[in-house]
């Protein structure tokens, strides 16, 4: 008799650990399922996708045919002003990219796909952010190949191996930073005339108050100053010296901004700290808007 009551004790402790969920692996499912749908949308429209490489490809071109003429040595030790222009052209461009990473997010609020989305039982409601995170990263990869593709072919050369992937590791950090930012924007502001707003305002200023397209020996000092507190410029700089030098270090010195040298791990760890800052930041926002 005790035999089968406990072979019955084990049978039913056997079904509660059978169905207890397996939390990470919904957790990558909702995410996947999401990220698919993103994925799905852009395949149904893809001028965004096209837009987002045809422009780059025009700054390139049209900027680099305008100072071809420049004298050697005017943008310091650059072959060419394409060579010069080629890394603000890859971190400009994952930037707005990742600036609008909110508006899917602002136009599911106002259709009410993102209400439905937060009464479903997901294991997780950050699934929604992750998906988009990724989303975005992806994107900004397949343009950064593009850019640096085009860049050859233009002559501003190509870094080792190595340099590409610290390369991809700087449009990483600068992406998820940047989504980070949108994504709080598009949980924070009232609709996508806002958000929309914010990214015209914010779009150009922070690119010509960055080193993408004059070194800061051309700025006046104020702007200087302003240059060198602008996380672009720290994604500039690397990329820009993995260009020109081959023989590059994580104590190479990158950047002489008015106030400190910069080294090249010295610019990884800035854009660590913005990408990390950025990240918990916005936490409380998203904590309260999923609860």
């Amino acid at each position: 008799m005790s035999s089968s009551t406990t072979s019955v004790k084990l049978s039913t402790s056997h079904q509660t650990a059978d169905q207890q969920p397996n939390l990470v692996g919904e957790f990558l499912q909702e995410t996947i399922a999401l990220t698919r749908r993103l994925f799905i949308q852009l395949q149904r429209r893809p001028s965004t996708l096209i837009a987002g490489i045809i422009q780059p490809l025009m700054w390139l071109i049209l900027f680099g045919a305008l100072f071809q003429n420049a004298p050697k040595g005017l943008f310091g030790e650059t072959l060419n002003y394409a060579q010069f222009l080629e890394a603000g052209v890859i971190v400009f461009t994952a930037f707005a990219g990742a600036l609008n990473a909110g508006l899917p997010i602002m136009f599911d609020r106002e259709f009410g796909f993102l209400n439905r989305l937060l009464v479903a039982p997901l294991v997780s409601r950050f699934s929604i952010v992750l998906a988009s995170a990724i989303y975005i990263v992806a994107l900004s990869l397949i343009q950064t190949c593009v850019i640096v593709t085009a860049g050859t072919v233009l002559g501003a050369g190509l870094p080792g191996i190595a340099g590409l992937s610290i390369i991809t590791l700087i449009v990483l950090l600068l992406v998820l930073g940047v989504t980070g930012l949108s994504l709080g924007l598009a949980f924070a502001l009232p609709g996508h005339i806002e958000l929309i707003a914010v990214i015209f305002v914010t779009n150009l200023p922070l690119l010509f108050a960055s080193t993408a397209l004059a070194p800061l020996s051309f700025m006046p000092t104020w702007l200087q100053v302003v240059a060198s507190l602008n996380p672009l410029s720290y994604a500039i700089e690397p990329i820009r010296y993995l260009y020109l030098h081959q023989d590059w270090g994580f104590n190479s010195v990158v950047m002489h901004a008015p106030f400190a040298t910069i080294t090249f791990g010295g610019a990884l760890l800035v854009l660590l700290g913005f990408t990390t800052v950025s990240l918990v930041s916005i936490q409380p926002l998203l904590k309260r808007r999923f609860a």
